[in-house]
């Protein structure tokens, strides 16, 4: 059997197809929806563990590619692994009355906090309605009067007494005015008329008083003021007592109303932190009961209102209960999927208000819960690149996890800008966080980060593919089955299930795996659906699945067309027949993201003698990457173990991707590169109506690489365009057969003997497909036979050697 007959692929191995046993269902309907999670056995049970495990530390990083359905996966297992019951605490700030700046927290069972709330805000109201009305009862006015008369006997008595003291000893006390103060005065009688002291002098000078008598009225006067002074103080008291007792006995009138309201609470909430904050309370508002007291008429003039001091602040704040998490309603531990981490929304905030002078203002009711505080006792869900990107949320998110405790404080990056610094009593966390991340970070971070380690031991990593079996088969149809319920789909008949199927094997890239990348089969599910629906059918088939995938194709495919139309009009230069020596089709990938496609690519190689070896023009013009450099090297000492262990490697030999100006990389050319070599080393032509792809390694074996299909379409495409021939075809490396998925036009031309695909697995294979020579194996006497590929190469190379030898010489 000839080379060519041997490496050629039989139709049946250009796709794989599902035969009826494996799908024996007539149509979706038949299967039972799906509940279970599909082709993630790794990662639901890293997710569970993680889940179950109440260590601290055990949260969990979720890995995996874009739409293997790693938040429905996080979603189905809180549900399962949730029981009911396990409800979290209400957490409400309240204020420290020792310590205004310091709010404390109060953790009450769900639905104690709401209720904390309304009855502190009776309690105040009853307060407001009730005191003034105490104070205004009889029995208050009663006592209060029977101790302002006593004060004021006393005071009169005293008053009484120093007056009769004065007038005995030839004083006067007289009321004297300045401005509007009146203040008491001793003034000497004179001849039965009141002097003041400083008209003794001219008292003496006419006569009226002698100089003892004046000595004797100054020392008097000393002793009287002094007298005075000392009673005066003694008044003082007896107001400052009598305040006292008015206080005491409005406290002791209070006190049992207040005890009692107060008592009312604590039966409905008999908690110690209830308990103990409600002693304070008590304090407080028998210290400050003035702020119950009926408060003046304000000025109903707005611009005398505006000319005002700013108003005091609300002298009821401090009876106020903030609620921050009302847990009432939840009938099960929180899952909270946070779709913005910034720094308010995961760790809360304290918010601020200006006031008309432009004071920043702030106040323990104004502080707000974030997802964590929400998510306490359960389960945050979050985003981690787009938390590792807001400001502050990294680090503090460590801090809360690795401690246990949150601090509320607002981030404000505008400091200066900030409020009166608040500290509110850090918050017991426990939760469980699950971060949604990708291969890449979760390395950067683990190597990078010492704390990531010790808070997210947990790596739950999703697979893209699973195998190909019956029972994933199964699993995957039941899944379809869920997608149309969900989504009110048409059922799909059993040729549209495996023409799915096919198309999540092509996704995967090898016919022995499935893709678990469940968004793109939704979204070709939903197309499929709706070119059935068009086409007024009550079932999708096979030729609407695929349908769907061409219009998704032509969607994308702009660049592949310009591209093809230029070396439709020649202007990237590309052969299909002949054959010239130096010269191989390359096939390359083009990657788009969102799409991908493979085109042929002009691969030369020119040779002369020299010691410069193997020049790369890529790399020479650093437009190549490592990958590709390296099959270079590769390539090269591929050459030198293969044909110069007798002598030295006298070539200058130069290899370009002609018509590249954009990098490339990837060293699925290698053995492309190989072959324009040893063609232009044997001056050998080489068939231009083939295409090649693989690597190879430095024995001469040939490797897998990717974008198998794409490459074989993409050649396919411009042979077909110019006219199919035959002779036209592709070769790939043998391993690459089994990721065959190649399109319904292309199996037809195979089938119909117009176009050919050959599997190899050395150069030597591919060599003489290419140049229609045997290569050649080297004899035991250790040289190559005559007219092979291997043999003239060599001898190309001894030729070159001996040149450069001679050269010496000379």
């Amino acid at each position: 059997m000839s080379l060519e007959k041997k490496t050629r692929l039989k139709t049946e191995q250009l796709r794989y197809r599902f035969n009826d046993n494996w799908v024996p269902w007539e149509s979706t309907r038949e299967i039972p929806v799906c509940r279970e999670i599909v082709g993630q056995d790794r990662a639901l049970r890293a997710i569970r563990l993680g889940l179950q495990l109440k260590s601290i530390g055990y949260n969990i990083f979720v890995t995996g590619l874009s739409g293997t359905g790693k938040m429905t996966t996080i979603k189905s297992l809180l549900e399962e692994l949730d029981h009911p019951g396990k409800i979290p605490n209400d957490l409400c700030y309240v204020n420290n009355f020792k310590h205004n700046d310091m709010p404390k927290i109060l953790s009450l069972p769900a639905g104690n906090g709401c209720r904390l709330k309304t009855q502190m805000e009776e309690l105040v109201e009853r307060l407001q309605k009730s005191l003034p009305e105490i104070l205004e009862s009889d029995a208050f006015k009663q006592q209060w009067q029977a101790m302002v008369s006593e004060a004021q006997q006393r005071e009169k008595e005293m008053v009484s007494q120093f007056e009769k003291k004065v007038e005995k000893q030839n004083f006067a006390l007289v009321q004297m005015q300045y401005g509007e103060i009146q203040r008491p005065e001793l003034l000497p009688v004179v001849e039965s008329e009141p002097v003041n002291m400083k008209e003794l002098q001219t008292a003496l000078e006419e006569k009226k008083i002698t100089d003892e008598q004046l000595a004797e009225m100054q020392e008097r006067h000393r002793e009287l003021v002094a007298e005075m002074m000392e009673i005066s103080k003694t008044l003082k008291n007896l107001q400052k007592e009598l305040a006292d007792k008015y206080t005491e006995l409005v406290r002791n009138i209070v006190k049992p109303f207040l005890e009692e309201l107060l008592g009312d609470i604590r039966n409905q909430l008999p908690f110690e932190r209830v308990a103990e904050y409600l002693e304070e309370v008590k304090s407080y508002v028998l210290d400050n009961l003035e702020i119950f007291q009926p408060k003046q008429q304000q000025d109903t003039n707005v611009f005398a209102a505006m000319m005002k001091p700013e108003a005091k602040a609300d002298p009821f704040l401090p009876f106020q209960v903030n609620v921050i998490v009302d847990n009432a309603d939840m009938k099960r531990a929180p899952v909270v999927i946070e779709t913005t981490p910034n720094y308010a929304n995961l760790f809360g905030t304290i918010e601020r208000t200006i006031d008309r002078r432009g004071a920043v203002q702030s106040d323990f009711t104004r502080i707000k819960a974030g997802s964590i505080l929400r998510a306490n006792g359960g389960h945050l869900v979050i985003n981690a690149r787009d938390a590792l990107l807001e400001p502050e949320v990294w680090k503090n998110l460590k801090r809360t996890l690795k401690f246990t405790k949150l601090s509320i404080q607002g981030w404000d990056p505008f400091y200066f800008y900030s409020a009166g610094y608040l500290k509110p009593e850090p918050i017991d966390i426990d939760l469980k966080v699950v971060m949604i991340g990708d291969k890449e970070l979760y390395r950067l971070l683990y190597l990078m980060d010492e704390d990531f380690k010790k808070i997210f031991k947990i790596q739950a990593d999703f697979d893209a593919e699973m195998k190909n079996t019956r029972d994933n088969v199964a699993c995957f149809a039941s899944l379809m089955h869920k997608i149309c319920d969900e989504d009110k789909l048409l059922p799909f008949s059993r040729e549209g299930i495996k023409a799915v199927l096919e198309q999540a094997i092509r996704l995967a890239g090898r016919q022995k795996k499935i893709t678990t990348r469940f968004s793109d089969v939704a979204d070709l599910l939903r197309e499929a659906s709706f070119w059935a629906d068009k086409d007024g059918v009550e079932a999708v088939e096979r030729e609407h699945v695929e349908k769907a995938h061409r219009e998704k194709m032509f969607r994308d495919n702009l660049p592949e067309e310009k591209l093809q139309e230029m070396i439709d009009d020649n202007l990237i230069l590309i052969d299909t027949s002949g054959a010239v020596a130096g010269q191989v089709n390359g096939l390359s990938v083009y990657q788009l993201g969102y799409y991908s496609f493979g085109k042929p690519t002009r691969i030369t190689a020119e040779v002369s003698v020299g010691q410069a070896g193997i020049i790369n023009i890529e790399r020479e013009a650093r437009m190549s990457g490592r990958t590709h450099d390296k099959g270079v090297l590769i390539l090269t000492h591929f050459l030198r173990s293969r044909y110069t262990q007798d002598k030295p490697l006298s070539m200058n030999a130069s290899l370009c991707f002609e018509q590249s100006y954009s990098g490339i990389d990837g060293d699925s050319a290698s053995s492309t590169e190989v072959y324009a070599l040893m063609s232009a080393l044997a001056d050998v032509p080489i068939r231009q109506d083939l295409a090649v792809t693989g690597s190879v390694n430095q024995k001469g074996q040939i490797q897998p690489i990717g974008g198998v299909n794409e490459k074989i379409e993409g050649f396919f495409d411009v042979c077909a365009a110019r006219g199919l021939s035959a002779t036209q075809g592709v070769i790939i490396p043998v391993q690459n057969v089994e990721d065959l998925m190649l399109r319904e036009e292309i199996i037809t031309a195979v089938k119909e003997g117009k176009f050919h695909i050959y599997a190899i697995a050395t150069i030597d294979e591919g060599i003489e497909l290419l140049t229609g020579r045997p290569a050649g194996d080297l004899t035991e006497a250790g040289v190559w036979p005559e007219n092979t590929i291997n043999r003239l190469v060599n001898d190309r190379l001894q030729q070159f050697a001996d040149t450069m030898k001679s050269y010496r010489m000379e």
